[in-house]
Order: C-alpha cells, then structure tokens, then sequence
C-alpha cells in the first residue's frame, strides 16, 4: 500500500545470513541433514532439537538462521523468514540463501550422498522449497504446512516425506495434514505421518519417528 503521490519499488540488497553446524566426532564422509527453525526461534534452536534426534550423532547437521532478525520483548534476539511483503522475492531469495549454504558446507565438509532437510512450524515450508530445489533422500516436517508454490513449481520432484502433528497442535490441526497429504498426492510424493500427543513441539514420540525416517533415508557411504 503508498501513499497518495508515491509509488512503491524494491531492489536487490546484499545481506548475510549464518548457520550452525556440528560435526561427528567419527571422520567422514556423513549424511547431511539441513534444517530449518521456526518463527521467532534462532538456528541454536533448531540445533539443539535436531541433537535430540537419536541416531543424528553420525549425521552433519547444519540448521540455517532465517535473514530476517528481530529482537523479541525479552530483548532476545530471533529471526523470520518471511511476511507477505514482496513473498515472492524472499522465497528466491531464500531458496538462493539455502544453495549457499548447501554449496560452502559441501566445501568446508566431507559430506556422504545422503541429504535430508527438515523444518519445524514456518521453517517446515522452507524445508518444502530446499527438497523442491535441490537434490534430497528425505524431508522431516514438523507443524509446518505445504507452501502452494512447491505444487506448481519444483525444480526437482520432492522425496519422501515424513509430516509430524501433535493432538493438541491449535495451528497445525488435522484439516491442515489432511489438506497437505491431499495435496502431497497429487504431485505423487510419497508421505508418512506421525501423530503423537502433544502440541506444536518436539516430543518424543516424533523424535522416534524422525530417527526411523533418517535411516530409512539413509544411504551407503
């Protein structure tokens, strides 16, 4: 929206983003899994909640900071990835961010065949992108829902997918997974879901799931 007189124009800016990344202790080459954080959360959070994954200890992890930060009312500082403000411009920039960050871990690190991406809440829909733009074994959503430009634009077919939704979930709700599996199917990617007691969170129940679904994805090094 402008102002009466005004008009409203947008030009590419250079910005930097960061991510976190742990390595096994164990010499390579390892799986790489690649996540993404939720709204208002950091990298370090989405970090951690990968560790509780059992079985990621052999596993590269990298989890990516979204390129929006801003401070929370605690004064912490947090980060988001998108508004619906010029939405199209920051999903090319992100899924461009996410390829820089795929292409300097593969050079810093002895990275195996094996990738998977995983989100949790508004990270899960870059998730989506990353698996809809660059090569992927495996995609590990939790309460995050399918962004409609994965439908009609993908640049590689997505694969398979594993969706995790709590009980208690108020955003993530069952009308929403069921909206996504409907339209999962009809680009025919191939979808588990784990439904487990809970809210929008990381339980145990999920974590279980999540470590079954990576060695299913898992491949010979």
């Amino acid at each position: 929206m402008t102002d009466e007189g005004s008009s409203l124009a947008t030009i590419e800016a250079r910005t930097h983003g960061r991510y976190l990344v742990r390595a096994p202790t164990a010499g390579g080459p390892w799986p790489l899994l690649v996540g993404f954080h939720g709204y208002a959360e950091t990298a370090r959070d989405h970090m951690d909640a990968l560790r509780t994954i059992p079985g990621t200890e052999e596993w590269l992890l990298v989890s990516v900071q979204a390129l929006h930060p801003f401070y929370t009312r605690k004064d912490r500082v947090v980060a988001n990835w998108m508004t619906r403000d010029d939405r199209d411009l920051a999903i090319a920039d992100n899924v461009d961010y996410v390829g820089r960050v795929l292409n300097r871990v593969s050079a810093d690190h002895p990275v195996g065949q094996t990738r998977v991406f995983s989100g949790f809440s508004q990270g899960g829909a870059m998730a989506y992108r990353a698996a809809a733009s660059y090569r992927a074994d495996g995609l590990v959503v939790l309460a995050g829902d399918v962004p409609p430009d994965i439908i009609t634009h993908r640049a590689v077919p997505l694969p398979p997918v594993l969706i995790g939704r709590g009980t208690k979930d108020e955003w993530y709700t069952g009308a929403r997974e069921a909206a996504d599996r409907a339209a999962l199917a009809r680009i025919d990617a191939r979808v588990e879901v784990c439904v487990f007691e809970g809210g929008h969170e990381w339980t145990d129940a999920f974590r279980e799931a999540a470590a079954a679904f990576l060695r299913s994805a898992r491949r010979s090094p």
